[in-house]
């Protein structure tokens, strides 16, 4: 039975176009994977489907009837559910309140919430899921990533009998690994198999191919705003599904270095201690990328925040080119040639508000002031225009608005400010974690460009191939500290896993 029939929507901003002929078919049960290149209309298309933008043209059918959804409401009261990577949860509340949020807690004597009746009540959703490990009681800020993003699917699940509407039939989820670990996006993996078992449609938006081809049924593919494809992941190959994306022959792999690693040390670190970290130590020369890896929470992202003092002070040394420097903020750390890529862009990387221009410009306005005291504003959409060009950037110019753009293309105007100022070292939080395939080559591209021209890269990343393709060397952390450093000369992914996971398989560097 088709659950869900999108037909021919479009839709343009300021005369941008950003969905024409645009149509997707889901079925009960089934999961269903929407791709396509980061601006393609996969956010346009979802946010339509959740009442946020309203089409300005084509059909959407709920069960073979018309429908039209004008706002979140008419969303929810047609069985609508959308889970996001970006997670709307109340911290300080516990899990059952979050999954009952929003609606009548169970009273005593028509007063008093009963908590323990509201527990109950979240323990049996919680067990109709397989997550019975996730305590009602406990506090939402307590929760792994991974474990609220199986809440918030509870709270979507539970939810069944919206007045006057239909129990939850559809689930969009958007990018939802994207903070998860392994083992986390495995019992995220054993909840939609659920679903789908129960007869629910589950359109599911990711990046990573492995996955959607482990899990989805079907796929359908968007360029440039319109529907390209629909396949049967049955027999697809991943390559056919790139370029399909593309719409062009995809060269798979990794870009080659261009440049031998230089002997001449960019950055030196010594001796490095947070509350978390523990003597750290380590170099990285000019036109090296040098990996960090680890589990999550296992370090690598501390040491580049403790670096850039974006989490207060540490204790250690830290030089640049041999130069003892101090570093107290991040600002500090631009000012001194560190340019600083967190792994959260929408919260630190970016001011969503403010042009293209306005972005790649904020951290080097005084070399943008006139006469020391007034913007320059045509060389600073000049020098957008220019950065955008380097790093592949697709926008409608240098005064676009950031909220505007896709994931991909916001991560490259956080590049296009990162290069900006010129620096000696890069240091990369998850650079290209929620990024599409041909983003992901083109910010490795660029990498490779820079250390061409010698720059220093230091790559945190939890996504294994990039660090054994990308890096020159990999540090891997354990608890706070580093556990070995090893060659990426006949490292393989399976034995860089071994290592983050405390098996020694592979030569230390």
């Amino acid at each position: 039975m088709t659950l869900l029939s999108i037909r021919d929507l479009d839709k343009s901003f300021a005369g941008a176009r950003a969905l024409g002929g645009a149509s997707l078919e889901v079925r009960a049960g089934e999961v269903h994977a929407l791709m396509g290149e980061n601006g393609a209309g996969k956010s346009t298309l979802i946010k339509i489907l959740a009442g946020v933008q309203k089409p300005d043209a084509g059909v959407i059918e709920i069960e073979g009837a018309p429908v039209t959804i004008a706002s979140p409401a008419d969303a929810l009261r047609l069985g609508l559910r959308f889970i996001h990577q970006e997670l709307s949860v109340v911290p300080h509340l516990s899990v059952a309140e979050n999954i009952f949020l929003g609606r009548d807690y169970p009273r005593r004597w028509g007063v008093m919430i009963d908590w323990d009746g509201l527990n109950r009540r979240a323990a049996a959703v919680l067990a109709d899921l397989g997550v019975a490990h996730i305590q009602p009681a406990r506090k939402m800020a307590r929760l792994s990533v991974g474990d609220q993003m199986l809440v918030k699917i509870a709270a979507a699940f539970q939810d069944a009998s919206v007045e006057g509407g239909m129990p939850a039939r559809l689930y969009v989820m958007d990018e939802p690994t994207a903070a998860l670990s392994a083992e986390e996006s495995q019992r995220l993996f054993a909840v939609i198999r659920q679903l789908r078992t129960a007869g629910a449609g589950i359109i599911y938006v990711s990046h990573r191919l492995d996955e959607v081809m482990d899990l989805a049924d079907r796929l359908t593919v968007l360029r440039d705003g319109s529907t390209v494809a629909t396949r049967d992941i049955a027999g697809l190959q991943k390559l056919e599904v790139i370029e399909l994306m593309i719409g062009r022959r995809f060269a798979e792999g990794y870009p080659p270095r261009l440049n031998p690693v230089q002997d001449e040390v960019a950055l030196g670190v010594e001796h490095l201690s947070t509350a978390y970290l523990q003597d750290v130590s380590f170099e990285v020369r000019k036109g090296e990328i040098l990996g960090l890896a680890g589990l999550e929470g296992a370090g690598q992202s501390e040491v580049i925040r403790a670096i850039v003092g974006a989490d207060g002070g540490h204790d250690g040394a830290i030089s640049l080119a041999g130069r003892s420097v101090k570093i107290d903020e991040p600002v500090s750390a631009w000012a001194k040639g560190l340019a600083f890529l967190p792994r959260e862009r929408r919260q630190e990387g970016l001011v969503a508000s403010a042009s293209i221009a306005g972005n790649v410009s904020l951290p080097h306005l005084d070399d943008l002031l006139r006469f020391g005291l007034v913007l320059d504003r045509k060389a600073e959409a000049e020098q957008a225009v220019d950065l955008g060009r380097k790093v592949k950037l697709k926008a409608n110019g240098p005064r676009q608005k950031v909220r505007e753009l896709s994931g991909g293309n916001q991560q490259k105007v956080v590049f296009a400010r990162a290069i900006a100022g010129e620096p000696e070292v890069l240091l990369l939080d998850e650079p290209t974690r929620g990024v599409d395939v041909g983003a992901r080559y083109d910010i490795h591209a660029l990498l490779r460009e820079l250390t061409a021209e010698g720059k220093a890269v230091v790559l945190a990343s939890s996504d294994l191939p990039e660090l054994v393709y990308m890096a020159d060397r990999v540090i891997v952390f354990r608890d706070g500290k580093v556990a070995t450093t090893v060659s990426t000369d006949g490292l393989d992914q399976a034995g860089l896993a071994a290592l983050c996971f405390g098996a020694p398989t592979a030569p230390t560097a």
